[in-house]
């Protein structure tokens, strides 16, 4: 993506030159609903153009000197600098308009230009609605994209305030960071929206179109801030606004608790969006979120889980992003990790909560992400080197969310929950709408805690790698029973990846290790009260004497309740002890950390994966941790059919699949545990017999007591028999008639790519490889559905394919389009030596840049890492 790039230094000059003000922009969206005033070719391929005029008012330190504003336009039509007319030709290239001789203090810039509307979900997005034929906009400009809409100085320390005016097609409404003009207010489709605050300007939005809203306040102590939901119509009947209102008030009522600081904003909107690239976008007083949030089926209570954690998340950030934001994004990890840890402490801790294990899904799916993230050759430190744009676009990653944020939950078992809020406390005071550096909260931290954070904040933040922590163990008796002798708690750091940069270290871990016994009344294994003991481990051994001279109990748990980031390994007694018990424990917690252990020594090959198999059918059917069941469904499926012994692996899939069958027919009637278990049995379903079954669940023939073959279940049915060959195009399109919604076009284009056929497969590369018309969510099926692990024959000549195509791609999309294709389509299904050696060689004589460069290299680490898991299980 030649020519959009910035780096830190140019960042850097530019913020020391200029102070920017205030920016006017006005936007003509009159003929959105038709496309756009124009179909440029320039224009990127989500259709026509609008109008967008720009004033932007900023200081500049010293006269004489020049600097550049930020734009993506397919033309410009007017630069106005200081009252001077200067000549687009001349000044405007690739992202950038040049500014030449400016002047001390005050200048005055117009930009006037027609910019594109997008279907790839950066910029402007356009959508059309095929339920209503309306089209619907939002923005999305994280990281460098508000330069797609108007032109600007684009990198986060360079505050301002924004008033935007918007002229929209009759019977919109048109929504941004301000409060929404009233009606009366609005003349000729014109609506005119008072300054917002000093923010970046990556945070700033415009979301516009025919959308259902659904209006409420929240009211505390005086404080009136309005609120309010936003869908489209066709979803209306699915949106659950008083759950949604529920839980954002939940959040209003801790984080200001915590925060000790007001809601910012003087509204705040939550808007359900289409097309949506990532979870959600802390746009400042108006979040944009993934509209597959507005559940149309069915779901279990993980997903409404996982909508509450986004939920706070993303009011989190304005807080810690928007009010207070990073001043370069080598710290957007503060903003991402802050975010991702209130969010859990919040479901966890908030009084009348619905989610009090939220823990558990932290360690569950977070832990998980952050473990796999920090053992790829792209492994980085926490604190991570950002040298420009391309840097940070590969980086919202396992690391920057997921081991930020449970470094975060070390640090506040390190100082004290009331100490680390009052030092946030101290810090959101200190640089209200300014920016900021990982020192200024460290500071803060300090100050409150009383603890010295610098050698912390080098071993955490500055180095890269997880450690792994082992129970050593001594007791009176040989069989390892009776009293405890000896107890040390044994810290590893293993060798980076190779690759990576930097080297291990040990580091300082404030941990709690927990004793475990089976209570004979119960059969539950359950901590004593005196059974958990807390302390701090630091170097290669650390010595437990408070615990000598007890009796050694069933399950010795180090990092109980999960308060470190590490690698945890179960003594030989306890490892055999949960092998046959791992279900039995009382609480989720234990639960989860002790499956997590049986995953990472699975994907480390200390494992079989066929062992893991039975470890999961041994344990699954007591786990009533709805979001683990299915975690280790999407485990075991990946375990067998990536990290298994290939001889054997038809027979362990056929012995899941029998297995989720059974759990599907003995779960209780309409329960969560039933819609997972049959979710499960759709994606692996082989045998004739069971394909039979999904048909007859699918035609009504047969049914499931309490089972709700509702939209999206059929559609995972309609998935499988696609890809096994059973359903073509007739019964695709068959399915889609039933379900004419943006959902049906992007499950139909998904089970059309995953049909076993070479015209298929065809069809699908072309659509997505040689051309670049689909939308982004659209594009996003097609890949998922190419990929069928059943179908490696089929796809083999796509490897060869693959490597001659993607720097092409990579070059002449954008960003996130050619990310779906890089990691999408790598063959990852080809666990093969031959798949990395045609790696390497692409690798070698390529010349990607650091971006793709990346990309590939994480995915070659996964057929790296399958490879030897493989060798095990053959082994095993």
């Amino acid at each position: 993506m030649p020519g959009t790039n910035l780096t830190r230094e140019e960042a850097r000059t530019r913020a020391k030159l200029l102070t920017v003000d205030s920016y006017e922009i006005d936007l003509d969206l009159s003929g959105a609903q038709g496309g756009g005033t124009s179909r440029s070719s320039e224009a990127e391929s989500g259709g026509g153009t609008y109008r967008s005029v720009t004033t932007v008012r900023f200081d500049v330190a010293a006269s004489g000197t020049e600097s550049f504003i930020d734009l993506i336009a397919p033309a410009v039509h007017e630069v106005t600098l200081n009252g001077d007319a200067l000549d687009p030709a001349e000044v405007f290239a690739d992202s950038r308009i040049a500014l030449p001789g400016l002047l001390e203090g005050r200048n005055v810039l117009r930009v006037v230009a027609d910019c594109a509307y997008t279907n790839t979900g950066e910029g402007l997005h356009r959508f059309v609605d095929p339920v209503d034929d309306q089209a619907y906009l939002y923005t999305q400009f994280e990281v460098p994209d508000a330069r797609r809409v108007f032109a600007n100085f684009e990198q986060p320390d360079l505050k301002a305030t924004f008033q935007f005016t918007v002229r929209a097609p009759e019977g919109w409404t048109v929504i941004s960071n301000s409060p929404t003009p009233e009606p009366g207010a609005v003349t000729d489709n014109v609506w005119v929206f008072e300054p917002t605050p000093r923010i970046s300007t990556y945070i700033t939005a415009l979301i516009a179109g025919p959308y259902h809203s659904v209006h409420s306040v929240y009211e505390k102590d005086g404080q009136t801030v309005p609120l309010g939901i936003y869908c489209r119509p066709s979803l209306a009947e699915f949106l659950d606004a008083d759950a949604i209102f529920d839980v954002t008030r939940q959040g209003f009522d801790w984080f200001q608790e915590k925060f000790d600081y007001a809601y910012p904003f003087k509204k705040y909107d939550q808007l359900f969006v289409p097309e949506f690239n990532a979870g959600a976008m802390e746009n400042a007083g108006a979040v944009t979120f993934r509209d597959q949030y507005v559940f149309r089926s069915k779901v279990t209570d993980a997903s409404y889980e996982a909508r509450a954690a986004t939920i706070l998340h993303e009011l989190a950030h304005m807080w810690f992003g928007d009010l207070v934001t990073m001043e370069w994004w080598n710290d957007l990890w503060l903003n991402e990790s802050f975010a991702t840890y209130a969010e859990a402490a919040c479901l966890a801790h908030a009084p009348g909560t619905r989610w009090p294990q939220s823990w558990t899904t932290f360690a569950n799916q977070m832990k998980t992400w952050a473990y796999r993230q920090d053992q790829l050759p792209s492994t980085h430190p926490i604190m991570a080197e950002i040298n420009d744009l391309e840097d940070v676009l590969v980086n919202f990653d396992g690391i920057t969310y997921a081991k930020g944020a449970s470094v975060l939950k070390q640090l506040v078992a390190y100082v004290g929950m009331d100490e680390f809020f009052r030092g946030v406390q101290a810090y959101f005071k200190r640089h209200a709408y300014g920016n900021t550096r990982l020192s200024d909260l460290l500071g803060a931290l300090e100050e409150t805690s009383g603890r010295d954070l610098k050698t912390w904040s080098e071993k955490w933040l500055q180095t890269a790698g997880i450690n792994v922590l082992r129970p050593e163990i001594e007791t009176d008796q040989e069989d390892g029973s009776g009293l405890i002798t000896s107890f040390a708690v044994r810290q590893e750091a293993p060798a980076l990846p190779a690759g990576a940069k930097g080297e291990a270290v040990l580091r300082p871990h404030r941990i709690a290790i927990g004793l475990y016994d089976v209570d004979e009344a119960t059969g539950k294994l359950v901590r004593a009260e005196d059974g958990r003991i807390e302390l701090d481990v630091d170097g290669e051994l650390t010595a437990v004497p408070q615990l000598v001279g007890r009796r050694r109990p069933a399950v010795v748990l180090l990092n109980d309740d999960d308060l470190s980031y590490a690698k945890v390994r179960l003594d030989e007694k306890s490892l055999a002890f949960v092998t046959e018990h791992l279900g039995d424990f009382e609480w989720s917690l234990p639960r989860a950390l002790c499956w997590a252990s049986a995953w990472d020594m699975t994907r480390d090959g200390e494992l079989a994966a066929r062992d893991y198999l039975s470890l999961v059918l041994s344990g699954i059917g007591k786990e009533s941790d709805i979001g683990v069941v299915q975690s280790l469904h999407r485990q075991v499926k990946l375990a067998v059919d990536l990290y298994a012994d290939p001889a054997a692996r038809e027979a362990l899939l056929t012995r899941w699949t029998d297995a989720t069958l059974a759990h599907l027919r003995s779960a209780e009637a309409g329960s969560d545990h039933q819609l997972a278990w049959a979710r499960a049995f759709a994606a692996t379903a082989r045998a004739p017999e069971q394909l039979d079954l999904l048909e007859a669940l699918l035609d009504g023939s047969h049914t499931v007591e309490g089972l709700a073959v509702d939209t999206e279940l059929r559609w995972a049915f309609v998935q499988r028999l696609a890809a096994v060959g059973r359903f073509d195009e007739n019964e695709i399109a068959a399915e889609y008639e039933r379900d004419r919604t943006a959902a049906g076009e992007r499950h139909a284009a998904g089970a059309r790519a995953a049909r076993p056929t070479e015209e298929a497969k065809a069809e699908a590369w072309a659509s997505v490889v040689e051309s670049d018309k689909l939308p982004n969510a659209i594009q996003e099926a097609v890949i998922a559905g190419f990929v069928q692990t059943d179908q490696r024959e089929l796809l083999a000549p796509y490897v060869d394919r693959y490597f001659a195509a993607v720097k092409d791609v990579w070059d002449s999309r954008s960003y996130e389009m050619a990310q779906q294709v890089v990691v999408g389509l790598y063959p990852s299904v080809h666990v093969s030596a031959d798949t990395l050696e045609k790696t390497d060689a692409w690798l070698a004589s390529a010349e990607p840049v650091a971006a793709l460069r990346r990309l590939i290299s994480e995915a070659r680490a996964g057929v790296d890492r399958a490879l030897r898991a493989q060798a095990v299980d053959a082994a095993g």
